[in-house]
């Protein structure tokens, strides 16, 4: 019962950095994703620009 606990956790702590990743993506979610890039901002796919403090060269 310990290697099967052992196993999983070490499963879910290698998995947890991609789902981190995953959502910190400008434009992410409802935006759509991104666009283009204007003036060193990411503009999205619903026309918003990204608040994220990134600078897109594209």
């Amino acid at each position: 019962m310990k290697k099967l606990a052992f196993a999983l956790l070490s499963l879910s702590l290698l998995a947890a950095p991609a789902l981190a990743e995953r959502g910190n993506k400008p434009c992410s979610g409802k935006k759509g994703g991104v666009s283009h890039c204007s003036n060193g901002k990411f503009v999205c796919n619903d026309g918003s620009i990204s608040k994220s403090k990134k600078v897109c060269s594209k």
